[in-house]
């Protein structure tokens, strides 16, 4: 029996933007400072909540931004709200404010969201409640390697690399997290089938340039810079993941989904490149009345334009299509939303709603 959601716990906290972010970030209203204040969480609290918090990530990465624009919008279609942007440690620590009451809104990676709710990973035996209000972009799995190397080595699906020197990110790194439980859904072991490295993605491609790795992994957006720079040295070959490959992925660890790298997303590999994403999300808590994730949702997806313009290579998933790549139910104002403009949506993707007594 699924249980039943518990009341939102919330602390007062203040949000404090520096000079030099608020103009990082022209584009949000830095004067709304802090998450929404004290309230039990319930209907009637939301719908008169005129502050929220939306959590992000470092100032140097793209979830900052990309929070700033959707406080920015806020701020601007929703009338008598106002909506601060929150520098996290990212995914994690989000999904925890979002439990603890002191963000409303969390921007986090679908592996992570899944497994909060789950109570599994870093949530195992405490499972956070929470929904998706936004489809993002997805973070891409790369597996690199120069196109003068795979004319060597023959590097045709990703289980070629058996044997070979493989870097699988930086240690303790999302990517190095990312790229294990690759192995593991394909019952390789990176400690004996591979001559494994941990190096981050400049010294990856550095020792790929030099001879001293034969591939390597990144998860990040479509057009990494690191990859450009890389390939306008030397010709890479991006390693598919072969459709058995796919299978074995997505059926252990549903919140991969199978991704297609078009033709000439790089300059020197012209054909589609099929492999697995996780995709980006916007969670809320459960507790978030319809009509307030309502709104939202409008207000973000008629203004997707915005949010594009802060990471280009993520503008084209921002449409209601991409709903689909949800690793957890959505909320029923996005659901709403939604089906007004003509998308069905998923039975798995529906709020079951909360679990009866007995």
């Amino acid at each position: 029996m699924r249980s039943r959601r518990r009341p939102r716990r919330r602390r007062t906290r203040t949000a404090v933007l520096s000079t030099a972010t608020c103009t990082a970030l022209a584009a949000t209203a830095c004067a709304a400072s802090g998450s929404a204040g004290a309230g039990a969480g319930d209907a009637a609290s939301d719908a008169s909540a005129s502050r929220l918090s939306v959590a992000t990530g470092t100032t140097s990465g793209i979830y900052y931004p990309v929070g700033g624009v959707m406080s920015e919008i806020i701020n601007r279609e929703i009338a008598d709200t106002s909506a601060s942007v929150e520098a996290t440690g990212a995914s994690v620590e989000n999904l925890r404010l979002l439990d603890s009451g002191d963000a409303d809104l969390a921007i986090a990676q679908g592996d992570v969201v899944y497994q909060a709710v789950h109570g599994e990973g870093e949530f195992a035996g405490e499972p956070i409640e929470a929904q998706t209000l936004m489809v993002l972009y997805p973070n891409v799995y790369h597996a690199v390697s120069l196109a003068s190397v795979h004319n060597r080595l023959g590097l045709d699906c990703f289980s070629d690399i058996a044997g070979r020197r493989f870097s699988v990110g930086a240690p303790g790194s999302g990517n190095e997290l990312a790229t294990n439980l690759v192995f593991d859904a394909l019952d390789l072991a990176p400690d004996s089938d591979i001559s494994r490295q941990h190096l981050a993605y400049a010294d990856t491609a550095r020792a790929l340039s030099d001879g001293e790795l034969d591939a390597g992994s990144w998860v990040v957006g479509e057009g990494h810079g690191s990859l450009r720079e890389l390939e306008a040295s030397d010709p890479i070959h991006l390693i598919p993941l072969c459709d058995d490959e796919r299978d074995q992925i997505t059926r252990r660890y549903p919140f991969y989904r199978t991704h297609t790298i078009l033709a000439d997303t790089y300059t020197t590999v012209d054909h589609n490149v099929l492999t697995i994403a996780l995709w980006n999300v916007v969670a809320v808590n459960p507790s978030m009345s319809e009509e307030r994730g309502y709104e939202l949702a409008r207000a973000f997806y008629e203004n997707t334009d915005a949010i594009g313009q802060v990471y280009d290579g993520g503008a084209r998933y921002l449409t209601l299509g991409s709903l689909q790549n949800s690793p957890v139910p959505l909320h029923p104002g996005l659901t709403r939303y939604a089906e007004e403009q003509g998308f069905t949506v998923p039975d798995e993707l529906r709020d079951p709603g909360p679990a009866a007594d007995g």
